[in-house]
């Protein structure tokens, strides 16, 4: 876009706690969703599920919890399960959207008010999708980036909250 001379607005969206966060039933609906049934699924929800874990502060420990949500890390499994959880949401936009782990790039040309219109549509469904599905938007680590010459420079808003000025750097835009 910017080689074409078009100005654009990058919108980087990072999820918070993203793998200690994805709900185990939720996640488990997606895998038959996406066919995965029979003994592989079996196997990944016996690798989610009946996990507990027990918190130790000084002397005190706390009864044993059935943990319901978090995908562990430090597996193969693990990334993947995750990616498998998140990868409809560029399905849901209609800008352009790219994912990679728990980052997710959205952006599109933004040559009128209507371009404008259509990436603020798009981060309201972004909004809607991750209450949907659980998952929280860290707000330090939203921005958005203004690029191309006569770039307009629009506020958009997510979470309730504009985005902020600044002639540093990328703008937050959810608190």
């Amino acid at each position: 876009m910017l080689d074409s001379g078009h100005p654009f607005d990058a919108i980087y969206l990072d999820f918070s706690k993203a793998f200690d966060t994805v709900p185990h039933q939720r996640l488990l609906n997606k895998l038959k969703a996406y066919g995965i049934v029979g003994d592989t699924y079996d196997c990944i929800r016996t690798f989610l599920t009946r996990r507990t874990h027990q918190v130790v502060v000084n002397s005190g420990l706390s009864s044993w919890l059935e943990v319901l949500s978090g995908i562990p890390q430090g597996s193969i499994l693990g990334p993947i399960l995750f990616i498998l959880f998140i990868n409809d949401l560029p399905d849901v936009v209609r800008s352009k959207a790219h994912v990679f782990a728990d980052d997710t790039k959205v952006y599109r040309k933004v040559l009128t008010d209507q371009d404008y219109i259509e990436l603020q549509a798009d981060l309201t469904t972004l909004v809607k999708w991750s209450k949907k599905w659980q998952m929280k938007f860290n707000a330090d680590k939203c921005k958005v980036l203004h690029l191309g010459h006569r770039n307009r420079k629009s506020v958009y808003k997510m979470c309730r909250v504009a985005n902020k000025s600044s002639r540093k750097g990328p703008r937050s835009i959810c608190r």
